[in-house]
């Protein structure tokens, strides 16, 4: 997720650096670089329908179902 975020430097976003970090982290990233919430929301259900963010709940991975 790290690296998501640095390489979508478009506006300056401050997160502390940490091994994990929440759905809203995730959000809060995406929508610094993106032009509309629906750019947001489309973004984000393809990163997660994708594979390349994963959802963690108590140390299991949970599959993410995007519709």
């Amino acid at each position: 997720m790290l690296s998501i975020v640095s390489v979508m430097k478009k506006n300056t976003l401050i997160l502390k650096p940490r091994s994990k970090l929440s759905l809203g982290d995730l959000i809060l990233a995406v929508s610094s670089c993106t032009k509309n919430t629906k750019e947001t929301v489309a973004t984000v259900a393809d990163l997660l329908g994708s594979g390349r963010v994963r959802v963690e709940n108590n140390g299991r991975y949970l599959r993410a179902k995007v519709c």
